[in-house]
């Protein structure tokens, strides 16, 4: 007799229906699963007959097999333990067929029975309520997730048995509520600004970025700060949305690091290694999960020591931080994950990296300079909207008892201006002055005759790309709503300037990117139709 359960798959971090058909017929004794399931799908039939053995479910040996619809997509995890133990408990006459029809069923089954956490369950959710579901039967702990969806009942069982007393007297296992006090930001109440010793610049620097979602580049010895900067600059950023949590929540579950929380509550900070792959980074595998670059949506994606990582990991920043998503592309499907974050990326001067701590005074040569900064292109530096030198402390900067300002009063600041923000691109999915476009800069980042005088000076001195000429003037927009302003004054042109001065990292960058590309060009160009293939 033929069996069929309603239930989910992850496709990048959207989900799909899956029918599972359980039928169960005379024959040699085996239990086949069909449908391009991975591993961990095969093994589910171990894990099933283990589950209803234990729970007291035991049946006659028979031939059952299993069909995962659609046939032509390939399926992983286990979330569809639960569904193949039901269409056989409906097949014993344990639980009424019938009622299996208005819920879809998502979770991993346990040996005794107990229902693990499954990833994608939000994105199931959604799924469900889309496809008229009166509810989703998930693990407890997956419960708080699905809750954040609405209009749909959730339930949150421990084990098979729960299960089975839901399908036959739903009245009996009410449907999980949400506990509002979930979506209540964390305070980490060991990091706070008041803690920085000196650095007035670079906390201005900081408090700007933030108010306009801009990316920022620290550049400084070490010692100076950077680090310790970089990971407070989430205690001034605004609280996430409601919007921003779902979207945020979406991407941790479809990569399996909830990890126990119902959302992702607050604004995402990742610092990856520099040892990082470009699959780490902007995401990958044969079936495509979220890199870094997304785990980082709404979030800070920090790099520190910049120039260590490699250099076609960091090339491949560019799309993501340019259009805010990603799409990995393989030969059966193309997925594409958000990736709207704040890059901030922290970095030694190449005299510190060779003279270290012990102050030799040794200077780097041009060709050492440009061996350290090559793998920093000109292209993705002029997409960091601001870039800022942290010096050195000096003694009586380190010893000072005053009292410097807290995060608290920054982030007031912080969250006025992404209120004027937020009402200026009221309608539009633009929410900070960095996200938009050139009719936005136009419409939105008018200056007058001396702040103009000051950006055509600036853009002949510092040979200002038409990138980095819009961008001067969102950081000026983002310094007026800072000040509470609606005009660009001609003092917030020219604090917006003083963050986009190229200094010697910017020169040494482009002049080290022109120099690997004409490499490889005479590299590609001298080389025969084998070596050719090779360098490609």
């Amino acid at each position: 007799m033929l069996f069929r359960i309603a239930s989910a798959a992850l496709l990048g971090i959207d989900a799909y229906p899956v029918e599972v058909e359980v039928d169960v017929s005379f024959g040699l004794p085996q239990f086949v699963i069909v449908g391009l399931p991975d591993a961990a799908v095969r093994e589910s039939k171990e894990r099933v007959q283990a589950a209803l053995k234990n729970c007291g479910y035991e049946g006659q040996p028979s031939k059952i097999v299993v069909n995962l619809a659609p046939a032509d997509r390939r399926k992983e995890g286990s979330s569809f333990d639960l569904p193949i133990a039901l269409g056989l408990l409906a097949e014993r006459g344990v639980v009424p067929a019938e009622r299996l029809r208005d819920r879809l069923f998502l979770a991993e089954l346990a040996l005794d029975g107990r229902l693990k956490p499954a990833r994608g369950v939000l994105a199931a959710t959604v799924l469900a309520r889309a496809r008229g579901f009166k509810g989703i039967v998930v693990a407890g702990d997956n419960a708080m997730e699905g809750c954040l969806v609405s209009g749909i009942e959730v339930h949150g069982l421990e084990n098979l048995v729960q299960a089975v007393r839901l399908i036959r007297e739903p009245e009996t296992v009410p449907p999980a509520r949400f506990e509002s006090d979930r979506l209540q930001a964390s305070e980490d109440g060991d990091l706070d600004y008041k803690d920085v010793k000196g650095q007035a610049h670079a906390k201005r620097a900081l408090e700007v970025a933030s108010a306009g979602a801009h990316n920022l580049l620290m550049i400084g010895p070490p010692g100076a700060g950077k680090t310790m900067l970089a990971r407070r600059l989430p205690t001034i950023l605004p609280p996430l949305s409601f919007e921003e949590i779902i979207e945020a929540t979406q991407i941790y579950s479809a990569a399996g690091l909830l990890r126990g929380r119902a959302c992702v509550a607050v604004r995402p900070f990742r610092a990856p290694h520099h040892t990082a792959t470009d699959a780490a980074m902007i995401g990958g595998g044969f079936v495509p999960r979220p890199g870094e670059v997304s785990l980082a949506h709404h979030g800070v994606l920090f790099l520190d020591e910049l120039p260590e990582f490699r250099r076609g990991v960091l090339e491949d920043l560019r799309q993501p931080v340019e259009d805010g998503r990603v799409t990995i592309s393989r030969v059966w499907q193309a997925v594409t994950f958000p990736s709207r974050f704040m890059l901030v990326a922290a970095m030694n001067p190449c005299e510190e990296v060779l003279r270290g701590l012990a102050g030799s005074g040794v200077e780097c040569t041009d060709s050492q300079r440009l061996r350290y900064y090559a793998k920093i292109s000109g292209p993705l530096l002029d997409r960091i909207d601001i870039r800022v030198e942290v010096p050195a402390l000096r003694f009586r900067e380190v010893v000072s008892r005053a009292e410097t300002e807290g995060s608290a009063a920054i982030r007031e600041r912080v969250i006025r201006a992404r209120d004027r923000q937020n009402r200026r691109f009221r309608g539009t999915r633009i929410f900070a002055n960095a996200q938009m476009g050139p009719r936005e800069v136009k419409a939105f980042c008018r200056v007058d005759g001396e702040g103009e005088r000051l950006l055509a000076s600036a853009a002949e001195q510092l040979g200002l790309s038409g990138r980095g000429y819009d961008r001067v003037l969102k950081i000026a927009r983002t310094i007026a709503d800072l000040a509470g302003g609606e005009a660009i004054a001609s003092s917030h042109v020219s604090e917006a300037i003083q963050y986009r001065l190229p200094g010697p990292v910017a020169a040494f960058a482009r002049d080290a990117s022109r120099r690997v590309e004409r490499s490889e060009d005479r590299a590609e160009a001298g080389a025969g139709p084998g070596r050719k293939a090779m360098i490609k």
